[in-house]
């Protein structure tokens, strides 16, 4: 494991104390000095612009953290222009900066002053008459108006000069009140799966709601952008794509009926990660938005690396991800035809039995000094000689790497994928479905554009690194005279700061670097699902994204703005302390007890209410109160008033006691209950002691997850392992959430799991009658199935805790309420166990979870 982070070291120490001298909070400091590079950046930033001779409040301090983190690749003079803007108050929001920063990228100085605080909405300002009023206009440019293209306009509005600037909350309410005047309120959201337009079916909702609110952003995200401009909306139409054979075309055209078929076709050796994300966005979303279907179709040509966990993965994360495959089909469903085409292949004369080893091979096209070319001395054998090796292949005669049959393309093409790719290659291990059956396997290049044309694929959409490959997949098609789809590449999608490589990752699991594959801190998907991520913020961040001919490398700060964007509006928000500080309220009577309805989210009445009690015993967060009092603090000290969230009053200091270190234990306090109240400048969150009620719940651990790497691209270090950064993972024990956490979970969990029902009785109708649509010819009784419990797990259950972060519930979790009918009254049992995961900090207060 790496290194313990030691908050004593003194280089540490005399970093976190020069970030606190310009107003950043100790949690802020201490979270900056856990990443090196951001570190040694925000240093130099407060040093060159003497920060320290006129600290900044916390608000400010925190752009400037920001700041180090998005402006690391600006030049010197560029950043520390950009934090004094911060400093003089020009520069006051996250927009802003990354505005100023993208701003100072492509302009740097000297600047036009009035240039850069144009393009960073310095001075902006908006009455809520002039944002209604701008919303209407933007609107009626989007007639005629649809809720069910609500999701589209909120991101629509970043493109407007105004709106961009205005607080997204404030817009979204704004948009909706509009909306509900022009054409009646937001209707109830539909079951899912189910489509307005048979012709023209959504992308699948996003599964396992948290509240009504959530619903799919996958279902129309940027729809119109996505879909039907830039590169898918430059796509070719059914049947558009050359044919060698026009009556290939015309049988094509007869079978598809000119619906769109696309299919996701991974390799069932290792878990999905955030890259494929993308690629199952667009062929399930490309297909469903222009009424057609997509395959999932498992690879399985290299039995060696094939485990059945990884096909149940595969399948449980694109439903989870809101989409249903039109059916599954394998590779190996094929293998019989594909020896039957390679032995049409050879007697063609366009492939041969080559007896090379991989160092030869190598060599004669090329070698690493990139010399001559020159053909094997099999790659002209007689037709009848190369046939009777492949059987002899075929038939077990031939060891791994003894023969292999080529196909015989263009050695004078430039394309090295016109270098007589291997066609197949033997061996000898059992194949999950085929047992002992064979033991010659086709490779990719061999097998992947024929399935393509069994399956009648109209686009076979796939990264650019297949760029190379289109040539030898049409050859392929062409060389056999069957019908040849058209393989489309749009830009692979990867985050930084993160590996994706399936043997790294092993790597990172095996030598005990993190829990397991689904370890929140790393970024496949199964991962991001139990560190509570939901499923619709990721199709969010895909289709924002957009897709393009360009390589998406993505700052995993963008991603995590984009996720709490999403929960904003679509999570619950609860009281909770993360280290709880004791609270006697000394003018309420020992028996005191207000029974508070308070709302699960202020601006989403559809969440509802919890009620909770309030009494003379609370707990605070530690961080809400010091001894040294400030200008600028303006939460709990010696002879300072604060507020209590929903709390009917304020609390005013009175004393405090210690243990026998110093540390503050408990605090007298009372209630400004009589007379005129004390106006507080703040208010802090807070729960109650109140056994009677179940009050507070005990979080039994929190689980806070930090950059696991030190450097934006870990995978091209010398020795990956020596970037992981020090104590990525901290547990805290004794947190506390308010009361209403269990109802919500218990409501929550039971919500989804009916809706996952509810999905999946429509997978299996669906999916018998793709299976009887046409002529089937192989069973798929050993296909994984679909299932209403691969759409519900304990990470359903999220919500925001006030001022803190945003949370879900791990998998280690047990709350024994899950298992009781839907509507009985949760309570903690023993044995119960409540686990939470931080998914992402608060935008505002970043760190504060400990």
């Amino acid at each position: 494991m790496p290194p313990k982070f030691d908050p004593n070291d003194p280089a540490v120490v005399e970093l976190v104390s020069l970030f606190k001298s310009f107003g950043l909070s100790e949690t802020k400091s201490l979270e900056a000095v856990r990443n090196p590079k951001t570190a040694a950046t925000l240093k130099d930033i407060v040093q060159a612009c003497n920060l320290t001779a006129n600290p900044l409040d916390d608000k400010q301090a925190g752009l400037i953290a920001s700041l180090a983190t998005q402006g690391s690749k600006l030049a010197e003079p560029e950043r520390n222009y950009i934090a004094t803007a911060v400093a003089d108050g020009r520069l006051k929001t996250a927009d802003q900066v990354t505005a100023a920063v993208k701003f100072l990228t492509e302009s740097p100085l000297p600047v036009d002053t009035n240039r850069f605080e144009s393009a960073c909405g310095v001075g902006f300002s908006i009455t809520p008459e002039e944002l209604d009023a701008t919303v209407a206009t933007y609107l009626k440019s989007k007639e005629p108006l649809s809720w069910d293209k609500v999701n589209t306009y909120l991101p629509g509005t970043k493109q407007d000069d105004v709106l961009k600037w205005a607080n997204n909350l404030d817009v979204k309410n704004s948009l909706e009140a509009y909306l509900t005047k022009t054409i009646g309120p937001k209707p109830a959201a539909p079951a899912k799966g189910k489509s307005k337009d048979p012709k023209k079916p959504p992308v699948p909702a996003a599964s396992s709601s948290t509240a009504p609110a959530e619903q799919a952003a996958s279902s129309e995200v940027n729809e119109r952008s996505v879909f039907e401009e830039g590169f898918l909306g430059r796509l070719h139409k059914v049947g558009g794509n050359p044919q060698k054979h026009e009556s290939r075309r015309k049988e094509h055209l007869d079978w598809t009926k000119g619906r769109v078929f696309t299919r996701f076709p991974p390799e069932p050796n290792g878990f999905l990660h955030i890259g494929h994300a993308k690629a199952i966005f667009v062929n399930f979303g490309y297909a469903a938005h222009n009424g057609g279907h997509c395959y999932l179709r498992f690879d399985d040509t290299n039995p060696e690396a094939e485990e059945a966990r990884y096909f149940e993965s595969i399948l449980e994360v694109i439903r989870w991800l809101g989409f249903e495959p039109y059916k599954i089909t394998y590779s190996s469903d094929h293998f019989q035809k594909l020896y039957e085409l390679a032995v049409d292949l050879t007697k063609r004369g366009l492939a041969y039995v080559c007896h090379c080893t991989g160092e030869e091979i190598n060599a004669a096209r090329g070698g690493a000094e990139r010399g001559p070319r020159y053909a094997c001395s099999h790659r002209d054998r007689p037709v009848e000689e190369s046939l009777a090796e492949f059987e002899k292949m075929k038939n077990g005669e031939y060891g791994p790497g003894e023969a292999i049959l080529r196909m015989k393309q263009d050695l004078e093409d430039g394309n090295p994928q016109m270098w007589d790719l291997v066609a197949y290659r033997v061996l000898k291990a059992p194949h999950h479905r085929t047992g002992d059956k064979w033991v010659i396997y086709p490779t990719y290049d061999f097998t992947h554009c024929l399935c393509d044309s069994f399956e009648n694929i109209t686009h076979s959409l796939c990264t650019t690194e297949f760029i190379q490959s289109r040539v030898s997949y049409e050859w392929l098609c062409n060389a056999l005279d069957i019908y040849c789809p058209r393989q489309s590449e749009y830009g692979r999608l990867s985050l930084e700061g993160t590996v994706t490589s399936k043997r790294k990752l092993k790597k990172l699991v095996d030598d005990g670097h993190v829990m397991s594959w689904d370890d929140p801190r790393l970024y496949t998907l199964i991962a991001l699902r139990r560190r509570g991520v939901p499923p619709g913020a990721i199709i969010s961040f895909v289709g924002g994204l957009g897709v393009s001919t360009s390589a998406s490398n993505i700052l995993v700060s963008r991603f995590e703005q984009s996720i709490r964007e999403y929960l904003e509006l679509n999570v619950p928000r609860l009281l909770m302390v993360i280290k709880p500080l004791k609270v006697i309220i000394e003018n309420l009577p020992e028996d005191f007890l207000v029974m508070i309805d308070k709302p699960l989210h202020p601006k989403v009445p559809a969440f509802g209410s919890s009620t909770i009690p309030f009494t003379r015993t609370i707990y605070i967060e530690e961080d809400d109160f010091r001894l040294e009092d400030s200008k600028d603090y303006f939460r709990l000290a010696p002879g300072k008033t604060v507020g209590l969230f929903q709390a009917p009053y304020p609390i005013t200091y009175v004393s405090h006691k210690t243990d026998e270190t110093g540390k503050v234990t408990e605090i007298i306090c009372k209630a400004e209950n009589e007379g005129p109240p004390k106006k507080p400048k703040a208010f802090i969150q807070w729960v109650a002691d109140h056994p009677a009620s179940g009050s507070p719940i005990r979080v039994d651990e929190l689980r806070v997850f930090h950059r696991l790497f030190k450097s934006d691209a870990p995978a091209a270090q010398p020795d990956f392992l020596k970037d992981i950064a020090p104590d990525t993972l901290e547990v805290v024990k004794g947190s506390m959430v308010e009361i209403g956490f269990l109802p919500l979970a218990k409501k929550t969990y039971d919500e989804a799991l009916k809706i996952g029902k509810t999905r999946t009785e429509i997978a299996h109708k669906e999916d018998e009658k793709a299976q009887t649509s046409v002529k089937e010819e192989i069973s798929h009784d050993d296909a994984p199935k679909a299932t209403a419990e691969q759409l519900v797990g304990n990470e359903v259950v999220r919500f925001q805790g006030l001022r803190v972060a945003y949370f879900a519930l791990d998998k280690d979790a047990s709350l024994a309420c899950f298992n009781e009918p839907a509507g009985t009254e949760p309570v903690l049992k023993p044995g119960d166990k409540v686990i939470l995961n931080r998914i992402v900090s608060l935008k505002e207060d970043s760190g504060k979870t400990i």
